[in-house]
């Protein structure tokens, strides 16, 4: 029976990627965003057949039940699910520091960074619990800069990527019971929309002259490392974090 695979934050950036190698590797995948149209288009665009693009709110409980009811009633019991979506916390194309943070954008970051992944542990949990499958994978994406304050993210956003790193590791603990793994894949910084936004081109080679690969990292980078957890043969990784940033940060 192929594996189902549901990517929220699918659009675009690693979730795309991730996409598009789960369908490489033969999954059904479930590309899940806020823009339904932009969903739908990557999933139109994949590997194979069946593939379905939705819409979903991932701060909001009851869009992620809706999304979950959605695609198990077309596809079938998701087996995989990576939680890609995110935001970078800058105001206005600008790094505010934590004294200039207000508490509405804290919030906000909040809100679809960490509680959004603890809202689509919680509803993979429940259904898993219910109706187990095989090779049941939990895939959240963390952040260097919750290893290393000094890279230049905003507070919230560093706080946000710590929490999903630390959610990994509680939730792989209780999915454990039901067949599920649950591990996080932290990059460095990678050549994605939110990079871009705060980060043009022209800076990298100033950005990255000091580091040891010496330039961005790819989505398809990261996607090499989820797809990889996503595997049958990562059934002995558990509560893990995957560091993935081309040696930027080494531990």
């Amino acid at each position: 029976m192929t594996r189902v695979a549901l990517v929220i934050g699918g659009a675009s950036g690693i979730g795309a990627a991730s996409a598009r190698l789960l369908a490489t590797d033969g999954l059904t995948v479930a590309v899940a965003d806020l823009a339904l149209p932009a969903a739908a288009q990557v999933a139109t665009s994949l590997d194979g057949n069946g593939h379905v693009g939705f819409a979903v709110d991932v701060a909001n409980a009851e869009s992620i039940a809706a999304l979950f009811d959605a695609a198990e009633n077309l596809l079938g019991p998701v087996s995989v699910v990576v939680i890609s979506a995110g935001t970078n916390g800058y105001v206005d194309g600008k790094r505010p520091t934590l004294r200039q943070t207000s508490l509405e954008s804290w919030n906000r970051v909040q809100a679809i960074n960490a509680t959004g992944p603890f809202l689509v542990i919680g509803e993979m949990l429940r259904r898993r619990e219910a109706l187990p499958v095989q090779h049941g994978r939990i895939i959240l994406i963390a952040s260097m800069s919750s290893q290393n304050a000094a890279v230049n993210s905003p507070a919230s956003y560093i706080a946000s990527k710590g929490a999903v790193t630390a959610l990994t590791k509680a939730a792989a603990g209780e999915g454990a019971q039901f067949g599920l793994t649950v591990n996080a894949v932290a990059p460095g910084a990678i050549d994605t929309p939110m990079l871009r936004a705060v980060m043009p081109p022209e800076r990298d080679a100033a950005y990255f002259s000091t580091t040891v690969a010496g330039r961005a990292g790819s989505p398809h980078e990261i996607a090499a490392a989820v797809a990889f957890l996503a595997s049958p043969g990562a059934s002995y990784v558990n509560g893990a974090c995957i560091d993935v940033n081309g040696g930027m940060l080494m531990r």
